[in-house]
C-alpha cells in the first residue's frame, strides 16, 4: 500500500481513519536560494524528510504523507531576486487551517506538520491554535532543522553565521538528496557577520533572546546568509540520520499520547 494520502481511494482512507492513521503534512515554499541552490529547496527538504520518515515508520505506525504545501510567505526583501512566490500571511494560515480542518472533519485525529521554512513558524503556530480551539485536536509542528541541530553543531565546518538561508545545512542536505546544486557558484560572501549576546546570527546556535529578522540586520548581496562552500553530501547524510532518529522518537511519543495517560502507560512499539 502506498504511504501517500493522494494515492488512496476514499474507501482506503475510510479504513485509514478507522486505524487512527497519523497524517504527516510537509510544508515548504518556493523562494530564491542564491546562485547555487534551486528555488525548490525548502519544498525538496520538506518532501524528502516526510518521505523518509514515512518509509522508516510505515510498518510500525499507520501513517499517510500528504502532498507538500509548496507555496507560502517570504519576506518582501527576498523579491530582490527572481524566484520567490509570496502568499499573504493570513492566506497561509487560512490554507493550513483549511487543510487540517478537512482532515479532522474526515475523522483523522493525529496530524503532524513538517516545517521546512523559517518564515512559517509563527504562522503555523497560530493556525494550529485556531484548530485546537475549534476542534479540540492538538496538531504537532516539527522542524528538520531543530531535529538535527545537536548533531549538526558537532560536525559543521562553517563558522557561526554560516547556516541561515542557503548555507551549509541546507546545501549539505540538497547534495545528499542528489539535487541540482551548483557548488561552483557557492559563495561565503554573505556569511552572517552580525552577532550579539541577544542575536547569535545563526540558526543552529543557542542563546537567541529576541526575534529580529536576519533580512533587516544585514543586507544580503547574493540572496543567502551563510557559507555553503564547506557543505558536503557526507554532512547531509549525518544530518538526515539525526533527523530520522529524532523524528522516530517524537512520533512514537506523539502517536502514543492518549489524553492524560502518561507515555509509559500508552501505546508502545511493542503494541504494533
Amino acid at each position: 500500500m502506498s504511504l501517500y494520502f493522494a494515492d488512496q481511494s476514499w474507501p482506503k482512507l475510510e479504513s485509514a481513519i478507522s486505524r487512527n492513521t497519523l497524517i504527516i503534512l510537509p510544508v515548504g515554499t518556493i523562494e530564491e536560494h542564491g546562485h547555487h541552490l534551486p528555488v525548490s529547496t525548502d519544498v525538496v527538504i520538506a518532501t524528502e524528510v516526510a518521505r523518509r520518515v514515512g518509509e522508516r515508520l510505515k510498518d510500525e505506525i499507520p501513517l499517510l504523507v500528504m502532498p507538500t504545501v509548496w507555496s507560502g510567505y517570504s519576506t518582501k526583501e527576498m523579491t530582490r531576486w527572481p524566484g520567490t512566490i509570496r502568499v499573504r500571511t493570513r492566506v497561509v494560515m487560512d490554507m493550513i487551517f483549511d487543510i487540517c480542518a478537512s482532515l479532522i472533519e474526515m475523522g483523522f485525529k493525529k496530524i503532524m506538520l513538517i516545517d521546512a521554512h523559517g518564515h512559517h513558524r509563527g504562522l503555523l503556530r497560530v493556525a494550529i491554535r485556531e484548530i485546537a480551539d475549534k476542534y479540540g485536536i492538538y496538531i504537532a509542528i516539527t522542524s528538520p532543522a531543530v531535529m538535527s541541530a545537536e548533531r549538526y553543531s558537532q560536525i559543521r565546518r562553517s563558522e557561526v553565521g554560516g547556516s541561515i538561508h542557503g548555507g551549509e545545512w541546507e546545501t549539505s542536505l540538497m547534495l545528499y538528496f542528489g539535487q541540482q546544486v551548483d557548488m561552483d557558484k557557492a559563495t561565503s560572501e554573505d556569511i552572517m557577520k552580525y552577532h550579539s549576546e541577544s542575536i547569535p546570527g545563526d540558526n543552529f546556535v543557542g542563546g537567541k533572546k529576541a526575534f529580529w529578522s536576519t533580512w533587516g540586520v544585514q543586507k544580503s548581496k547574493t540572496g543567502i546568509y551563510g557559507d555553503p562552500t564547506v557543505a558536503s553530501a557526507e554532512t547531509g547524510e549525518a544530518i538526515m540520520e539525526a533527523i530520522l532518529d529524532n523524528y522516530v522518537k517524537f512520533i512514537w511519543e506523539f502517536y502514543s499520547h492518549r489524553g492524560d495517560i502518561p507515555l509509559t502507560e500508552g501505546l508502545t512499539r511493542d503494541d504494533r
